[in-house]
């Protein structure tokens, strides 16, 4: 299922087609130094993670992470969506690139058509994320699509500045 479409990118719900691509994303050097390492090392541990999480958070809010395709050529290049984490109040943006696909602009024009899709239809009037201090790039990108750092949160035992996106002015 499409869950929105920008002027290059294509977000779509994942799929278990989708195990070698995030084999791929979820070994990545920044995603583990970043993110986590969740442990995906093969197709089962893949689709494991996908039913688990992407799949699971679908079926039971409506919205989760998805997979962001260049819509040239349907090439998968990263992840961004919607999460529901117990340990937030809100839903949070999530998202994850490869490094080939860093840094042209990507990760900014998915999380703002993530951001502008999912608050209309699912009525949110806030989304929030975290992210740990020491990543520049997702402080810069969190700001440059329109979030204010509103203090920081302890969230799987780090400390991370949180983020929060539709703030009343």
């Amino acid at each position: 299922m499409v869950v929105c479409e920008s002027e290059r990118l294509i977000v779509r719900h994942f799929t278990l087609d989708d195990a070698e691509f995030v084999i791929k994303l979820l070994n990545d050097e920044s995603f583990i130094r970043y993110i986590a390492d969740k442990n995906v090392r093969n197709t089962a541990d893949a689709e494991n993670y996908l039913l688990s999480g992407p799949m699971a958070s679908y079926e039971k809010f409506g919205f989760g992470l998805s997979v962001v395709m260049l819509k040239e050529n349907h090439t998968p290049i990263g992840m961004c969506g919607l999460l529901k984490r117990n340990e937030l109040a809100s839903p949070d943006l999530g998202y994850a690139f490869l490094p080939a696909y860093c840094g042209q602009g990507y990760a900014a024009e998915a999380a703002k058509a993530v951001l502008s899709e999912g608050m209309t239809q699912y009525l949110l009037d806030k989304v929030v994320a975290v992210t740990l201090p020491t990543n520049e790039h997702s402080n810069r990108l969190l700001q440059r699509v329109g979030f204010k750092q509103t203090g920081m949160v302890e969230l799987y035992d780090c400390q991370n500045n949180l983020y929060e996106y539709g703030l009343k002015e």
